[in-house]
C-alpha cells in the first residue's frame, strides 16, 4: 500500500491511499482520507485541494483525480460506485445485487461540525464552499440537545432534484440541488471525504414547499454497516435516531426565524427500494441536466468526463479555473456565538 502525500503552493491537498483489489486484479485507487486515517473499498481515489482562507467567503475546497485532473464532485464521481464510467454518459449498464449496491457520497459537513458547507452548484467545478447569507458565513445552530449537524452531511454525485419536476406523491418541485445525504455510521468524516455508502432509506422533506429528500445511509466501511441494512434495522437497533432525525430536520431552520419544515408521507421513513428509485430518477435529471435537455438555470455544468455534454471542457480549462481562485491562506477564526451558543425551540 502506498501512501500520498501532497502539498503544492497553489494549495493544500488531504491524503489518500491506494491499493490493489483482488477480485479485479487491478490497482484500484481508493477514498480520499485524512492524514493518518484510510478507508478502504474498490474506487476511485479524489484528492482535494483547498484554496482560500478556512472560515472566509472565499474558501473552496476542489477536487482532483489521483493523476491530478481536477474534477467537478456534482458530474465527474460516478453515481454508483461499482459502475465504469469509461468518460460516458449514461453510464455503462451495471450489474446490480440489491445487497451489494453502493454509492458514492460526497460529505459535506461532519458530524458535530457547524459550518454549513456545501457543494456549489452554481460555480465552475462545484467546489464545496460554506453558504452565505447577506455575503455573511452561515452556521448551523445547536438546537439543544443537538450540537451541529446530528450526522456526517453531504451529497450524492450525478443527481439532480430537477425545480421543473413535480413528485408524483408529495406534489412539490425538486429543489435544484443534488440528493442530500445523512450518513449515521459510527465514524466522523471531512469535507470534500468520498465514501461509499448502502442506502437504507429515505425521507420527503419539504423546504418551503420544495421536495428536498433526505437519503439515510451508512458509511460501507463502518464496523455497523452489516448489522444495517433497511430503515427498519435502524428502527430496531438504535432506539430514538430516526425520531432525532426528523426533529433535527423540522428545527434546524427555526433559529433564523424561519418556520418548521414539513415532511410527505405523513413525517415517515420510507424503505430502501422507495430510496433507490428516487436515486434514480434524480440521476436520470442529472443526465438530462449535463446533455442540456433540461434548463439547468443558473447551475454550472462544466465537467471533464461527460462525453456526451457540450459542458465539456478540457483539463487544462479546468486547471485553470481552479489556480484562478485566491491562494490558500491560513484559517480565520470562528465566531463564538455561530457554534457556542445553543438555542431552545
Amino acid at each position: 500500500m502506498r501512501s500520498l502525500l501532497i502539498r503544492c503552493s497553489p494549495g493544500r491537498l488531504l491524503t489518500g491511499l491506494a491499493s490493489f483489489s483482488t477480485r479485479h486484479n487491478k490497482l484500484v485507487p481508493q477514498v480520499a482520507a485524512a492524514p493518518h486515517r484510510c478507508f478502504q473499498r474498490h474506487m476511485m481515489h479524489y484528492q482535494t485541494e483547498e484554496r482560500g482562507h478556512p472560515n472566509c467567503t472565499d474558501y473552496r475546497i476542489y477536487f482532483k483525480t489521483s493523476e491530478g485532473n481536477y474534477i467537478s464532485p456534482f458530474h465527474d464521481i460516478p453515481l454508483f460506485a461499482h459502475s465504469e464510467q469509461d468518460s460516458d454518459v449514461p453510464a455503462k449498464k451495471r450489474k446490480e445485487s440489491e445487497t451489494e449496491l453502493l454509492f458514492n457520497m460526497v460529505v459535506e459537513a461532519p458530524r458535530w461540525s457547524n459550518a454549513k458547507m456545501e457543494i456549489a452548484t452554481k460555480e465552475p467545478l462545484n467546489p464545496i464552499k460554506q453558504d452565505t447569507k447577506k455575503e455573511k458565513l452561515r452556521y448551523v445552530a445547536n438546537i439543544f440537545p443537538y450540537k451541529g449537524y446530528i450526522w456526517n452531511y453531504g451529497a450524492l454525485p450525478q443527481t439532480w432534484e430537477d425545480p421543473n419536476h413535480t413528485d408524483k406523491d408529495t406534489k412539490c418541485c425538486g429543489d435544484d440541488d443534488p440528493v442530500d445525504v445523512c450518513e449515521i455510521g459510527t465514524q466522523v468524516c471531512f469535507p470534500g471525504q468520498v465514501i461509499q455508502v448502502k442506502v437504507l432509506g429515505i425521507l420527503a422533506m419539504i423546504d418551503e414547499g420544495e421536495m428536498d429528500w433526505k437519503v439515510i445511509a451508512i458509511n460501507a466501511e463502518d464496523p455497523e454497516a452489516k448489522k444495517l441494512n433497511s430503515i427498519d434495522d435502524v428502527r430496531r437497533t438504535r432506539p430514538g435516531h430516526l425520531e432525532a432525525t426528523v426533529d433535527w430536520l423540522r428545527k434546524y431552520k427555526m433559529p433564523d426565524g424561519k418556520p418548521e419544515n414539513k415532511f410527505g408521507f405523513n413525517e415517515q421513513f420510507q424503505g430502501k427500494d422507495f430510496a433507490v428509485e428516487v436515486i434514480k430518477t434524480a440521476h436520470d435529471h442529472w443526465r438530462a441536466l449535463v446533455q442540456k435537455q433540461s434548463d439547468g438555470g443558473g447551475l454550472s455544468c462544466k465537467n471533464v468526463s461527460c462525453c456526451d455534454s457540450p459542458f465539456k471542457c478540457s483539463a487544462e480549462e479546468a486547471r485553470d479555473t481552479v489556480h484562478s481562485a485566491p491562494a490558500y491562506g491560513s484559517p480565520h477564526p470562528m465566531p463564538p456565538e455561530a457554534v457556542d451558543k445553543w438555542h431552545y425551540v
